[in-house]
């Protein structure tokens, strides 16, 4: 597996790379792409696009997703986001209509995340890798064990950051976060099975309020059209 990671995320997670379940990871998800041409997703190249476009200095909120999305064209190594042309999934219509209810911002003609990535907002998903049309297919093979300890750094920053947790799966993770010091916004997964208990939640305004508190810029959610 090719880890294209920039310098200062290197220097914070780097030696989880030399690890033996990292090292087994890796040599599962090349067996995978060589099994299965261009349906592992994302492509190599996108894997580890949150850290590319977040610095770890940068990381001011860690929104957590779960498994990359499955259908061909999606995925691009940011949780939730889709690029552009690509039509968004459920999950995604539903962020968008309830960051139209909360902030009043418009919706946009595409998903592409790309912008809230480069305000400091870490776009994780806690398994970075997936089969074509197969969700949960490269869950339990080591990814988990590295975006735990991703999410440990993040803890470790000197001033506060937001976590952003959305579902089971992510609130489970609340045990690896220092509530003394940062902040939680939890709420239902949006997803179509459990949206209902996800609109009206109003996360962004959360979040928005909490940056404040903590003297850090707010972020501006509307995605432009592309």
């Amino acid at each position: 597996m090719n880890i294209e990671m920039p310098n200062d995320w290197r220097k914070v997670i780097g030696a989880e790379f030399d690890k033996d379940y990292f090292k087994t990871l890796s040599a599962f998800v090349d067996q995978e792409r060589a099994a299965l041409p261009e349906q592992i997703y994302p492509p190599e190249e996108d894997v580890f696009s949150a850290f590319q476009l977040t610095p770890y200095h940068n990381v001011n909120v860690l929104l957590l997703g779960q498994d990359p999305y499955v259908k061909k064209g999606q995925a691009h190594g940011l949780c939730f986001s889709v690029r552009p042309k690509v039509a968004p999934p459920p999950s995604l219509k539903n962020i968008f209509i309830e960051l139209k209810n909360d902030l009043g911002c418009r919706l946009p003609n595409n998903g592409y995340l790309i912008d809230w990535a480069q305000q400091g907002i870490l776009m994780l998903n806690t398994v970075l890798t997936v089969r074509a049309g197969t969700p949960f297919s490269h869950r339990g093979k080591g990814w988990e064990s590295f975006t735990d300890a991703v999410i440990q750094k993040v803890n470790d920053k000197s001033t506060p950051v937001v976590f952003v947790l959305w579902g089971n799966a992510a609130q489970a993770k609340i045990k690896f976060i220092d509530t003394s010091r940062h902040f939680i916004v939890k709420g239902a997964h949006p997803s179509p099975l459990s949206a209902k208990r996800f609109f009206g939640s109003r996360p962004f305004s959360q979040i928005n309020a909490h940056l404040k508190a903590s003297a850090k810029p707010e972020i501006n959610w509307q995605i432009p059209d592309r």
